[in-house]
């Protein structure tokens, strides 16, 4: 079997992997960076600063990367007075969380620390500009522009606030369940605990998380991880929407948060958690907790599989992370939302130069990765099949055929290795089935 590196996006079934092995060839992430790609890595606390207040960093912006890749900056103030915000890459669906976001006079800066990213520029007059940097690790400085997109432009506050205030809630107006529950797996001397959190807002007014506490169910008050301000805004992703403020949820609207739990041992990791959830409802001045009932924590050893791929140089892209596409995909089917992509990998390989292509990047053939054989991780039943669907394009606006579910994996590959476990191989060249 061969793999094809294409702009597809695979429908993987859900697969416990070898994160150890799988994470140590995700170190070398940082090669793939000589190119204008923005990969994704796990990251830290968010915190900002404005100091300027006859401007406004304030809204969405968009910029031109390399001439190709297209940027989304939205930056909003949080109820704490704090600016954060996120960075989407349009044309590779990834969105990550900007910290240290500050405008001192017309001086901007933030930082995108999980791909080691900084950008600084300076703001024009109309605060509608800013034209600067971009710096990355391991990629020499570009300059990267911003325009304030229309319509934008962040309205004084008050102005326009509703004279009816919020009245004290009767309850907590949040509906919030795990719909899967979590499995501790191993990886890179940790353990670690993946799941999420569905939100609903039941109310008419604003609910704003401002904290979240994991809690061991069966004892104990002190929180086992505290997630808040920026870096709690940039786990919330409200499906089907396009929030400013990702930790408000609008009345009537459903959030999901993405939860990533690290432990030192095994003996650390909880047989049942729950949560303490904090937020504020509306402009009621408190704020209100809620402990959402426990969740049972699966421990058994999880299954351990063979790398797929042989050679040096192969790098974890777009997974696994917090904050990669493939965790975020969540996908209805049959009446159902399922994340079967949770611990997905788009593998690539680099040259010495840290490119994943020599020549000409349009032409798939010149990608490294590009006709390496692809091996089984593990015995088991081929149950589905499909080839005969055209190569993209790299870098190209349209697809070679549509996406459907039928055609999201490209062509494939599935084995069912048992006990519910699938393997899931997408991408592959054209007839190489």
């Amino acid at each position: 079997m061969r793999r094809l590196r294409s702009n597809e996006k695979a429908n993987t079934r859900e697969l416990q992997t070898n994160f150890a092995r799988s994470r140590r060839m995700a170190r070398g992430g940082r090669l793939l960076l000589a190119a204008i790609v923005i990969l994704i890595f796990p990251g830290s606390r968010a915190m900002a600063q404005e100091t300027n207040a006859a401007a406004s960093l304030e809204g969405t912006w968009e910029g031109l990367l390399g001439g190709r890749l297209r940027l989304v900056v939205t930056i909003h103030k949080t109820s704490s007075g704090d600016l954060t915000g996120q960075l989407d890459s349009v044309d590779q669906h990834a969105t990550l969380p900007i910290e240290k976001a500050s405008l001192d006079g017309n001086k901007v800066k933030f930082e995108v620390s999980r791909i080691g990213g900084f950008y600084k520029g300076e703001m024009n007059d109309k605060g509608t500009e800013i034209s600067g940097t971009w710096e990355q690790s391991g990629v020499p400085e570009q300059p990267l522009s911003f325009k304030r997109s229309a319509g934008s432009k962040p309205s004084q506050e008050n102005a326009t606030k509703s004279t009816e205030h919020t009245p004290k809630p009767l309850t907590f107006p949040l509906d919030i369940v795990i719909p899967v529950a979590p499995t501790a797996f191993k990886a890179d001397g940790k353990w670690h605990l993946v799941y999420e959190l569905h939100v609903s807002n039941l109310w008419k007014w604003d609910c704003e998380l401002t904290r979240i506490e994991l809690l061991d169910a069966n004892g104990g008050q002190k929180p086992l991880a505290s997630f808040s301000g920026g870096e709690l805004d940039g786990m919330v992703l409200h499906p089907g929407g396009d929030a400013a403020q990702k930790s408000k949820i609008g009345p009537a609207q459903f959030a999901v948060v993405y939860i990533w739990a690290t432990f030192d041992t095994l003996d650390a990791v909880p047989a049942s958690i729950s949560h303490r959830v904090t937020a504020k409802i509306g402009d009621y001045p408190e704020g209100f907790s809620v402990d959402i009932p426990s969740t049972a924590v699966d421990r058994k050893p999880v299954v351990v599989i063979n790398a797929p791929l042989t050679g040096e140089d192969w790098v974890a892209g777009n997974g696994p992370s917090n904050t990669s596409a493939h965790r975020r995909a969540l996908i209805p089917v049959n009446g159902r939302a399922y994340i079967s992509q949770r611990f997905a990998i788009d593998w690539v390989e680099s040259y010495p130069d840290g490119k994943t292509y020599q020549g000409d990047p349009a032409d798939n053939r010149n990608y490294r990765a590009y006709g390496h054989e692809i091996h089984a991780v593990a015995d088991g039943t081929v149950t589905e099949t499909k080839d005969g669907i055209p190569q993209n394009t790299p870098g190209a606006k349209s697809l070679a055929v549509p996406i459907t579910l039928e055609t999201i994996g490209g062509n494939h590959v599935i084995i069912d290795i048992r006990n519910g476990l699938y393997a899931f191989y997408a991408h592959m060249q054209p007839g190489s089935l």
